[in-house]
């Protein structure tokens, strides 16, 4: 049984404006994943590149935004999709993982092309994460519509010649996805199992890799977004529960951070400048949260 963490509270960053919010009908996806609900936006994905500035995909709207560090909403892609996450590419370029369209590229405030849609006999399900490793291979979630009772959430890699590799295909919907900072292990959400998942980066030259239960959590939904920081720290978004865990290397729980409002959190990141500054987001209301675990 692991030891009980310090419980804190995190305090608002920045809130969707309210002329970005999405007021007419749902699209597609909204109807899918939330059926019922008149959705604003869906935001997932947080990021922070290397200027301090803050990205997020609106899911069921195709935007990707950026905001800026004194809270400023900038609109920087607006596609016909449903973009996961986005990462900016150490050439530049804005590589977005896209639940219809598969892996992309945004060429464009409006324009995509499409890198890939899976494997001949692996086509993608739904693409759901993305994390880019040290040496540069592109690590991504396929969860499509897995769960406990279809667990076939796939795990892909590409690797930087652009080979792409089929890694496991057995989670129960595979979602966020981080690595240690020195790339060797690779950390997945196995959301509908209520688990983080752990593997080796290094993988056999045919077959599955082992892998193991990392963490296992409850309550909420279960684990959505991943981030790891250079201390090896491992945050997660427990999605439906309103709160970010947050553990060290070795699983041993560091502290619990709640949020003041909204239940829907999605995504966490580590500030590149402070690694233990923390910022969660919340899909429910359109916010962000920072917490400063400094003191821990």
């Amino acid at each position: 049984m692991m030891r009980p963490a310090p419980i804190m509270t995190a305090q608002p960053f920045a809130k969707l404006p309210e002329h970005l919010r999405h007021k007419g009908m749902p699209s597609d996806w909204a109807k899918m994943t939330r059926p019922g609900h008149a959705m604003h936006s869906f935001l997932e994905g947080a990021f922070f590149d290397s200027h301090g500035d803050l990205w997020l995909s609106d899911v069921p709207y195709g935007r990707v935004f950026r905001v800026a560090p004194q809270g400023a909403w900038h609109l920087e892609h607006q596609i016909d999709g449903a973009p996961h996450a986005m990462r900016i590419a150490s050439d530049g370029r804005h590589i977005a993982v896209d639940y219809h369209h598969g892996l992309i590229e945004l060429t464009g405030t409006e324009q995509y092309s499409v890198i890939s849609t899976g494997l001949k006999d692996h086509p993608f399900l739904g693409l759901s994460d993305m994390a880019y490793a040290p040496d540069g291979a592109l690590w991504f979630t396929d969860s499509g519509r897995s769960s406990l009772s279809d667990p076939t959430g796939r795990l892909y890699v590409m690797m930087p010649d652009g080979q792409l590799r089929l890694v496991l295909e057995n989670i129960p919907y595979s979602n966020g996805i981080c690595l240690s900072p020195n790339g060797e292990w690779v950390y997945v959400a196995a959301t509908r199992a209520n688990q983080v998942w752990r593997l080796s980066a290094r993988l056999p030259d045919t077959g599955y890799p082992m892998v193991g239960t990392f963490l296992q959590l409850s309550g909420g939904l279960g684990p959505d977004g991943l981030a790891c920081n250079r201390d090896g720290w491992i945050a997660i978004a427990q999605a439906q529960a309103g709160r970010a865990y947050v553990f060290d290397a070795l699983g041993d729980p560091i502290a619990e951070v709640r949020l003041p409002e909204g239940l829907w959190t999605t995504s966490v990141t580590f500030h590149p400048d402070n690694s233990k500054h923390l910022f969660i987001v919340d899909a429910q209301h359109g916010a962000i949260f920072q917490c400063d675990l400094t003191d821990i």
